[in-house]
């Protein structure tokens, strides 16, 4: 089975669309910076040299440092797809990373997209 294309795309170039999609909903890059950190372990100096870098997608998740343990409680249905139910590692972690933009730029509050228990 071939491997979707996302999996070879720069995250730098998806970025941009993110912060995009949260700005049109008033909505700003340090929160999708904020998301991002927190599904990851990521800092902000690491995040500016994927940026800054051609890292893909299968390698921003592969290298990833610390996976939030709570994305797990990560539910609902992105393009179609309950990601819940996705079975590949990667696309998983590619879908809940858009869920939780799609949260942010439905005005969803942070401690809610963060999964704060």
């Amino acid at each position: 089975m071939a491997r979707h294309r996302i999996y070879t795309t720069s995250f730098a170039s998806v970025y941009p669309h993110y912060v995009a999609k949260a700005q049109k909903k008033g909505r700003t890059q340090a929160e999708v910076d904020q998301i991002i950190f927190w599904l990851t372990g990521y800092g902000p100096g690491a995040l500016k040299a994927i940026l800054e870098s051609s890292t893909d997608f299968e390698t921003f998740f592969g290298n990833a440092p610390n996976l939030n343990p709570s994305r797990a409680l990560i539910k609902g249905v992105v393009c179609g797809v309950r990601v819940e139910e996705i079975e590949e590692p990667v696309m998983r972690e590619i879908r809940y990373l858009d869920k939780l933009i799609d949260e942010l730029a439905r005005g969803k509050a942070m401690d809610k997209i963060l999964r704060a228990q």
